[in-house]
């Protein structure tokens, strides 16, 4: 139906690794080459690195499709195996007929054939792809396949082809002799806005769209390119989706606003599940947060090491021995009542005083308001503490009594006065 409705022969945007829709970009253009070189020359190791999607695979097949004429093949997808079923799976693909599963004895035929190989004038060329998957054993095998080689030249050329993360494999210390072995690195890197315009005008020119009207708008080529980050995969996606979606609304040019819906029909985001475990950030969290961050270099973290144990020996030097006997027995003073003679008298006069100010304070409480009142001319107004500080008051006294020796002598030298107590004028009148 999409292929009546457009007017096509074949589908443009499919997901098989087919060498007819390859785009030649810069970096497409420049790996091919360098790739082409190295089988030609023989230099034996060669190495080709992309991000997913970057049509690494479609690159190799094309490149075999050059070379088939003189040369025995070899192409190995199934990375995830121990070194000997790696060995068996390349003898069974290089055609090789062999009983058994000693490693010795499938070396013995894979070298007899690649005699025979080279004394007919043909190379074997062996293209390993996803080989970021490969463990170390399997790694230091396939480095040992290019010690089959003659005095002139190498019998086997091997293409080894993945993502990033087989160049951070071959960069470690443990695989030093096969990285010195690989003496081309390919690499390829996403479009840009005119190479993603360029790339499905090309698929679609090749699965045969007419020429004279575009099926894509330039501004839904600007938006594909801005949502697919350039990776040939995505775009595939997004314009398959987005043909389909002017497919049934039958129109036969594909706008932007039909590459938002399919943007929108594509974010997985929107279908996942609300996340009951995650933690939310409260401010306590955020603060410890910011300091993690303004401690992550060592010379923060050592300055505030040396800071926090500066402030405790401080710390420790301030503050007073927990042992002292006189700061115990000053402590234990603070709560006691006194038990002798004088402080008896002193203790039980000042607590008669408290009580006597009490009850003073609540006769003076419990009179009608009659406004602020002025003694008569020659009397004189004495004020005691205030009825609200009497608790206080009484308080203070009592600790005071209980402070030391010399504090107590003083206490009993001194005559006791009681405060004369207040006393209200009936007879006042508001001036």
């Amino acid at each position: 139906m999409l292929l009546e409705h457009f007017n096509l022969e074949v589908r443009p945007f499919g997901v098989t690794p087919d060498p007819r829709f390859l785009f030649l970009s810069k970096t497409h253009r420049e790996a091919l080459a360098s790739l082409h070189y190295g089988m030609h020359s023989g230099r034996g190791f060669a190495a080709l690195i992309a991000a997913p999607g970057m049509g690494k695979t479609t690159l190799l097949v094309h490149l075999l499709g050059l070379v088939m004429g003189n040369a025995r093949t070899a192409f190995l997808f199934q990375t995830l195996c121990g070194p000997k079923e790696f060995l068996h799976s390349l003898l069974a693909d290089l055609g090789i007929k062999h009983r058994g599963g000693d490693v010795a004895g499938m070396h013995a035929k894979l070298n007899s054939y690649l005699l025979k190989e080279s004394k007919s004038g043909r190379q074997v060329i062996v293209v390993i792809d996803e080989a970021q998957n490969l463990d170390d054993g399997v790694l230091e095998l396939v480095r040992m396949l290019s010690n089959f080689e003659t005095p002139g030249k190498k019998l086997m050329q091997i293409v080894l082809s993945g993502q990033p993360q087989l160049a951070e494999k071959l960069a470690s210390d443990r695989l030093t002799q096969l990285r010195q072995r690989i003496s081309i690195v390919a690499r390829l890197t996403p479009f840009n806005a005119d190479e993603t315009r360029e790339y499905i005008e090309h698929r679609l020119r090749v699965a045969g769209a007419p020429s004279d009207k575009p099926i894509f708008s330039k501004q839904a080529c600007a938006m594909i390119a801005k949502q697919s980050d350039g990776i040939p995969r995505d775009i595939n996606n997004l314009c398959f989706n987005a043909m389909s979606l002017a497919c049934a609304l039958k129109r036969t040019e594909v706008d932007a606003s039909m590459v938002q819906e399919t943007i929108k029909d594509l974010d997985l985001t929107t279908l996942a599940p609300p996340r009951n475990d995650a933690v939310q950030q409260r401010p306590w969290f955020l603060v410890f947060q910011k300091a993690a961050t303004l401690l992550a270099s060592w010379r923060d973290r050592v300055a505030f090491t040396l800071a926090v144990l500066i402030a405790l020996g401080l710390l420790a030097y301030l503050w007073p021995p927990v042992h002292d006997p006189t700061l115990r027995e000053h402590t234990k003073s603070l709560f006691q009542p006194a038990t002798n003679g004088g402080d008896s008298e002193a203790f039980s006069a000042m607590t008669s005083l408290a009580h006597h100010s009490r009850h003073k304070s609540r006769a003076y409480r419990n009179q009608p308001s009659r406004g602020p009142t002025l003694p008569e001319t020659g009397d004189t107004l004495e004020l005691g503490p205030l009825p609200t500080d009497l608790e206080r008051f009484e308080q203070t006294r009592i600790v005071d009594l209980s402070l030391g020796p010399q504090v107590r002598e003083k206490t009993q030298a001194a005559p006791q006065q009681n405060p004369a107590p207040v006393e209200a004028d009936p007879q006042g009148e508001k001036p």
